[in-house]
């Protein structure tokens, strides 16, 4: 009872710590990121708040997976730079008796990295696609504001405007550099509504010059209008309707059965599969060498994760692209994980090396060889 106890308590503490760390960087770069995006006019500035949170979302299996990792070696490292693993081995408690007490402390986060891959990140993908559509696909008037030149969402035409009215619907001093079926146009006006004509949006001018020249033939053409209209959103243009599969549910992708979706699905499955093993293999990089130090431990535990990881990812591309077959590559992947997990950490806990097992059988045959 001490012993499940106190490893439970000690590793409660550093997981906490590590995944406030980890969390604090993560969102750190993702807030970067996020800004950059905004500035660039991907993300709408004010719901940038709600884009960091969906991304952090997105990123928390990965963020818990290696929590847990990093918690089991630092705890187990200091436990053999201290010596308490001598202690613990000597009251017959080998490496194998970490199986039970460690899986009783992890199988809440376990089952929370398994809903934030199958569910949660699918969601949050979802999210964040409602929101970028949203703000790309608003109208030309939604995307400019006073004083500044903004292009329009297909990049033919700059809007500038030097004011607008309360309700968004108005503008004065309006100016819009055009260059579509081969023309280039420059037009300016005092004044400009917002009008629906048949469905429509239209931006009706008044008092303005326009000039047009033609990509082809020379010349300009100068005129002046009391009131001109623009076309500013078509009710014929209509969303793309095709679902990326990251954004698709588990269960859509079970029923689905095309490369793509079994390659998101065997991501998704990848991420709790690997956090499963990534606690045996905890403990086996824990009890390799416990001579190495603390820091060694760690280098050779992150090493771990990222090639692990990277194998995942490499995996899902590689059935989405219809190279390797889902359900073999699961079973060699963390199949094959699993069985070399097992197979380390009965070596380390009975003390099996190679000298040993040439002896062992040695000496049955010495003792008969002496009885004949």
């Amino acid at each position: 009872m001490l012993f499940h106890s106190s490893l439970r308590k000690e590793m409660s503490r550093t997981f906490g710590a590590t995944v406030v760390l980890l969390a604090t960087i993560v969102i750190t770069m993702l807030l970067i990121r996020t800004l950059n995006l905004a500035t660039r006019g991907s993300v709408n500035p004010t719901e940038i708040i709600v884009v960091l949170g969906y991304t952090f979302l997105v990123h928390a299996p990965t963020i818990l997976t290696l929590s847990l990792f990093i918690s089991i070696v630092a705890t187990l490292s200091r436990m053999y730079r201290d010596s308490e693993m001598v202690i613990w081995f000597s009251a017959g408690q080998g490496l194998g008796s970490f199986v039970k007490p460690l899986f009783r402390f992890v199988w809440p986060m376990l089952l929370m990295i398994a809903a934030f891959a199958l569910f949660g990140r699918p969601w949050a993908n979802q999210q964040q696609n409602v929101l970028r559509d949203r703000f790309e696909h608003r109208n030309d008037l939604e995307r400019v504001a006073p004083g500044q030149f903004q292009e329009s969402a297909g990049g033919n035409r700059v809007f500038f405007i030097d004011k607008d009215s309360i309700d968004g619907k108005s503008a004065g001093e309006v100016f819009i550099a055009a260059n579509e079926r081969g023309k280039e146009t420059i037009t300016t006006a005092r004044a400009g509504v917002i009008d629906s004509v048949a469905g429509d949006r239209f931006l009706m001018l008044s008092r303005g010059q326009r000039l047009e020249r033609s990509l082809e033939n020379p010349g300009t053409k100068i005129s002046e209008f009391e009131q001109y209209g623009v076309l500013m959103d078509e009710k014929a243009e209509q969303a793309n309707l095709v679902i990326p599969v990251r954004t698709m549910a588990s269960v859509d992708l079970i029923r689905g059965r095309t490369s793509a979706q079994l390659g998101e699905l065997s991501f998704r499955l990848g991420i709790a599969l690997a956090a499963v093993n990534f606690v045996l293999i905890a403990l086996v990089v824990s009890g390799t060498n416990p001579r190495v130090g603390r820091n060694g431990n760690l280098l050779q535990s992150l090493l771990t994760f990222v090639v692990y990881s990277n194998l995942v990812t490499l995996g899902s591309s590689r059935i989405a692209s219809g190279t390797s077959s889902f359900l073999a590559f699961t079973l060699a992947l963390h199949g094959g994980v699993l069985v070399a997990s097992l197979a380390m950490l009965a070596k380390l806990h009975w003390n099996w090396t190679v000298v040993g097992s040439l002896r062992s059988r040695r000496r049955p045959a010495l003792a008969n060889r002496v009885e004949t």
